[in-house]
C-alpha cells in the first residue's frame, strides 16, 4: 500500500504500471478503463472486498441473494443501470460490504476505521469525516450501500465533469454550494495529514496553503472569496495543472 502513496504528475498507468505515451500525450485524469486492477486500487474497495477474498473462491458468484438485512438494497439490475459496475461486481462489493457492515449501513467510525488501516503512520481522522460527509448526502449520519456503490461508481468510473462535481461536493463542507478558501485548506490538511509523509519529495509544512493559494487565484473569477460550481468546473477543465494537482485527490479514495 505505502508504495502507492506517493506525488503523482497526473498520468494514468498502463498494464505494465508505467504511463502510456497515449496518456502522457493526452489531457490528464481521463476517464479510467474499466479493469479489476483500476478498481483494485481504491482503499474504500480493497476494503470492502478484503473480507471475501480470505474466504476463498465463492463458485456461486453468479447467483449470490441479496440477504434479509436491516437495510435492504435496490435490486442489483437497478444499481447496474445507474452504476458503471457489472453485476458481478456489484454482487462481490455486497458481499463485502453486509460482511463488514451486517445492519446494511456505515458510519463514520468505519471509514476512520478504514483509513487508519490504510495509512497507519498517518491521522486519517479528518479525512475521513469529510470523506464520509460527501457519501452521506442525506446527511443522517449512515450510508446506504446504494449510496456508497453510486459514489464509489463516479469516482472510479466517471466522467472527468462528474469527478469534478463530486470533488466539488467534497470540498463543499457545509453544503451551501460555495467552496471558503477555508474549507479547501481543511480539505487539503487532512490529506496531507494522513499521507504527506509518504509523498517524495517531502511536502513542506506549507505546501497545503500553497497549494489553496493557487486553486483560488485561478478558481475565484470574480475574486469574491468564494467558488462557485461553475467557477469550479470550468477552471478545472481548462487548467491542466489543476487537474494534475486534482489527481492528489484521486489517489486517496
Amino acid at each position: 500500500m505505502q508504495d502507492n502513496i506517493k506525488e503523482t504528475d497526473g498520468s494514468l498507468l498502463g498494464d505494465n504500471g508505467e504511463p502510456s505515451q497515449e496518456k502522457k500525450d493526452s489531457v490528464k485524469w481521463q476517464t479510467p478503463r474499466l479493469s479489476h486492477k483500476a478498481l483494485m486500487k481504491c482503499c474504500l474497495v480493497k476494503w470492502i472486498l478484503s473480507s471475501t477474498t480470505t474466504q476463498g473462491p465463492d463458485s456461486s458468484d453468479s447467483d449470490v441473494e441479496l440477504a434479509t438485512v436491516r437495510h435492504q438494497p435496490e435490486g442489483l439490475e437497478q444499481l447496474q443501470v445507474v452504476t458503471k459496475f457489472t453485476k458481478k461486481e456489484l454482487q462481490s462489493l455486497y458481499r463485502g460490504f453486509k460482511n463488514e457492515c451486517p445492519s446494511g449501513l456505515v458510519d463514520e467510525e468505519t471509514f476512520k476505521m478504514i483509513y487508519a488501516q490504510f495509512f497507519p503512520q498517518g491521522d486519517a481522522t479528518m479525512y475521513a469525516h469529510f470523506l464520509f460527509n460527501a457519501f452521506d448526502l442525506d446527511r443522517n449520519g449512515a450510508i446506504r450501500f446504494e449510496d456508497f456503490v453510486v459514489g464509489l461508481s463516479i469516482l472510479l468510473r466517471g466522467t472527468v465533469h462528474e469527478k469534478l462535481k463530486w470533488a466539488f461536493n467534497l470540498y463543499d463542507i457545509n453544503k451551501d454550494g460555495y467552496i471558503t478558501k477555508e474549507e479547501m485548506l481543511a480539505i487539503m490538511k487532512s490529506i496531507y495529514d494522513m499521507m504527506g509523509r509518504y509523498t517524495y519529495p517531502m511536502l513542506r509544512d506549507d505546501a497545503p496553503i500553497d497549494h489553496v493559494e493557487r486553486f483560488f487565484e485561478k478558481m475565484d473569477r470574480n475574486n469574491d472569496g468564494v467558488v462557485t460550481i461553475d467557477e469550479f468546473l470550468e477552471t478545472c477543465q481548462k487548467d491542466e495543472n489543476i487537474m494534475k494537482s486534482m489527481q492528489l485527490f484521486e489517489n486517496v479514495i
